[in-house]
């Protein structure tokens, strides 16, 4: 059974995501905050600082480079994975909720509720598109599990 979004089914989609936003909009000055996030050069310094001390870790037991071809992407990978979870904690520790920020920018209007619920609509909405787009390859792969038949017992499996 494909879904394809289009008339009214692509409508329902979309008026199904107008109510989901609707409902979280709703919630917002308890369940909406906004962090601190750092970006750019300070993001910069911190991935650099886990590359050193990522390098520094492997030489101490031996590994340089030279030694295996992808261990430039591995420290380099690894330390923006060290980064993403020190930047997510920091960003964890020094949220404000919605209606702090209304207050400290004056928005009478709510108008970052509306630019909220907007950009919620439409991510819901883009991700909903996204999935039924790839659907039919989800379901070729379900088919073909599906006509995958177990291996022979041989007795003595449990």
């Amino acid at each position: 059974m494909a879904y394809v979004r289009n008339g009214k089914e692509g409508q329902a989609a979309s008026n199904a995501a107008a109510v989901v936003a609707s409902q979280i909009v709703a919630r917002a000055d308890r369940d909406v905050a906004f962090t601190v996030q750092l970006v750019g050069e300070s993001r910069h310094i911190l991935v650099q600082h886990f590359v050193g001390f990522i390098e520094n870790e492997l030489e101490q037991r031996g590994v340089v480079y030279g030694a295996h071809p992808l261990l430039r992407p591995f420290i380099e990978t690894h330390a923006r994975e060290l980064t993403d979870f020190v930047l997510s904690g920091v960003s964890l520790r020094h949220q404000f909720g919605l209606q702090a920020l209304e207050r400290m920018t004056g928005d009478p209007l709510r108008l970052l509720r509306v630019d909220l619920w907007d950009s919620l609509q439409s991510h819901i909405d883009d991700a909903q598109r996204h999935f039924v787009s790839g659907a039919g390859g989800m379901l070729r792969i379900l088919e073909q599990i599906d006509g995958i038949s177990p291996a022979p017992r041989n007795g003595n499996d449990v």
